[in-house]
């Protein structure tokens, strides 16, 4: 049974659309709304594919398709307009396609951690978001930019806390009370994200 999610509003929508445009730097421990993490200085020597969260969509793809035309800036929050345009978002990002080719692909990317099943800190199931906020402060990102994880065991963390999963990645459409995922992803190893050092 999917579970409706309330439409936001249209503040948080800018916040979204703006973290969608490409990945941003980030160097401190605290991660603001709509930050992304960076790639890391070095690549882990492993047998898992680093990925970027721009890997994830296909080429040519236009998360904006269908409302670039529309004047954002001039709707305000409770519009009848601008409630529509957010569900006619909300719908395409819901059925954002995923790349065929990364299909059981053994993988590695770093993403912020949304618990479905945390008891205790202790988390196995959870989505993996590319910017801080995501689907908790902000509204999801589109399917293709959400990794629904199961790990073969699990690990401590915490809402929103920054890790690098590894695992093997699977193409499959799941919805979830937090968002709609386009990925699933079978953990095996889970490593606390570490920021870049400043050059």
């Amino acid at each position: 049974m999917k579970l409706k999610r309330p439409l936001c509003l249209m503040s948080s929508l800018m916040v979204l659309l703006l973290a969608a445009c490409g990945p941003q730097q980030t160097d401190a421990p605290a991660y603001k709304l709509g930050e992304r993490l960076a790639p890391a200085a070095v690549k882990a020597a492993s047998s898992y594919r680093e990925l970027f969260w721009e890997d994830l969509t296909p080429k040519g793809w236009d998360p904006l398709a269908g409302i670039r035309q529309e004047d954002i800036a001039r709707l305000q929050d409770g519009d009848p307009q601008a409630n529509q345009l957010m569900q006619k978002m909300r719908e395409a990002w819901d059925k954002a396609p995923a790349v065929p080719a990364l299909d059981r692909q053994s993988v590695r990317i770093a993403g912020f951690l949304v618990p479905l099943d945390a008891e205790r800190e202790n988390i196995r199931e959870f989505l993996l978001v590319p910017y801080f906020g995501a689907c908790i402060h902000s509204p999801p990102p589109p399917s293709n930019q959400t990794i629904h994880v199961v790990m073969d065991k699990p690990f401590r963390g915490r809402m929103m806390e920054p890790f690098w999963i590894s695992g093997e990645l699977r193409i499959e459409h799941i919805d979830s009370p937090f968002g709609v995922a386009s990925y699933r992803l079978s953990g095996q190893r889970a490593e606390r994200y570490v920021a870049p050092a400043k050059s």
